[in-house]
């Protein structure tokens, strides 16, 4: 069984950006990674290196005991060799193929039995019953990212790679389908990475995260950790989300939501496909901070705590309450005079219900 795919490699692109990336990431048990960062920063480039449609100019690609990329030593493994499953952005479907005829696309090497076998279990397994003789033309976003994937999956990859795969879909489509492709690859068990700038889909589908800034890698780790501690400013900038927390949804009623976060009680706007685990997360300067004791403003949300930490940025102060919980708010240097905020002092943390946003999360 392979333990890790391990990545070490410089890619050129003159006059624009070069890819210059470490990046390991364990494969027992198999787990999403997401490639994280602004548009530009070489996550695609990073991945079509994996896939083998790029050849970087330096350094070493593996997975497990499988050298795929060793350019001291000019030894390249085709994509072919590499048993990928790889879903480009615009999912490449054949526009002349039904959706069976895409899906057992590469499926050659099987007998005609086994591959309308695969084609069956794939389709069942991504809900495309009765789509199998349908052109792409004929199917909606939603059904044309399912059969994408459905034919990424179809040869049982060791290692599933997937580019901006929610990107190509309207709002609400794409916030229905970001659970369940974090449902289906959870069944699936196979490595996979993901490249998004989406927060909300890296925190829905991985299990771990790879923050790029300019064709570098910043930091890699769980995404909680990754959003709410984040290396530098670099990385904050580019997470923009400060506080990211784990939490229980206990009632959901006329569109309200209570969430128990290390038993505090947090109201927030229910979202539609919302289960029973979410992350909460809060912008900094989503948070508004009063004495405690003082009128209270209409905010659904009023946590006590004390002040853990204060960090002057220019002419704001990035001030962290425990309210059970680490939570950040941004406020400026005169609000900290008013409140005579000082570490250890009490303070209540207003929140409105709308600026408490839930994402959707599975076990994996």
């Amino acid at each position: 069984m392979a333990t890790t795919l391990s990545l070490n490699c410089r890619k050129t692109f003159p006059g624009r950006l070069t890819i210059d990336a470490q990046l390991e990431l364990p494969l027992d048990p198999p787990r999403v990674l997401i490639l994280f960062g602004p548009s530009g920063s070489g996550k695609t480039t990073l991945l079509r290196c994996l896939a083998g449609l790029e050849q970087p100019e330096e350094g070493t690609i593996r997975f497990g005991l499988d050298l795929w990329v060793d350019v001291a030593r000019h030894h390249f493994v085709s994509p072919q060799a590499r048993h990928l499953g790889y879903m480009p952005q615009d999912y490449a479907l054949f526009p002349t193929h039904t959706v069976t005829g895409n899906i057992e696309y590469g499926l050659s090497e099987l007998s005609q039995d086994e591959r309308r076998t695969r084609v069956s279990e794939v389709l069942a397994l991504l809900q495309l019953q009765g789509l199998e003789q349908a052109k792409p033309r004929q199917l909606s976003g939603g059904q044309q990212q399912r059969v994408a994937l459905a034919r990424a999956i179809a040869r049982r990859p060791q290692l599933l790679l997937l580019d901006e795969p929610l990107s190509a879909l309207d709002a609400p489509t794409r916030g229905a389908l970001c659970s369940e492709l974090r449902s289906v690859l959870t069944r699936l068990k196979i490595p996979t990475v993901v490249v998004t700038h989406d927060w909300t889909e890296a925190l829905t589908l991985g299990d771990h995260i790879a923050v790029m800034s300019e064709g570098k890698i910043l930091q890699v780790g769980v995404p909680q950790a990754v959003f709410s501690r984040p290396a530098n400013e670099t990385v904050a900038q580019i997470v923009g989300v400060e506080t990211v927390i784990q939490g229980q949804v206990s009632e959901s009623e006329n569109g309200i939501a209570t969430v128990h976060v290390k038993g505090t009680a947090i109201t927030a706007l229910a979202v539609e496909g919302v289960g029973s685990s979410v992350y909460v997360c809060v912008r900094a300067e989503d948070v508004v901070l009063e004495q405690a004791g003082s009128g209270m403003t209409s905010a659904r949300n009023h946590l006590p705590g004390l002040v853990s930490d204060m960090v002057p940025q220019g002419v704001m102060v990035q001030v962290t309450i425990d309210c059970g919980f680490p939570l950040t708010a941004t406020i400026t240097r005169g609000a900290v005079e008013d409140l005579r905020l000082v570490p250890g002092a009490s303070v209540i943390a207003a929140i409105k219900a709308g600026a408490v946003h839930l994402v959707p999360r599975l076990a994996g």
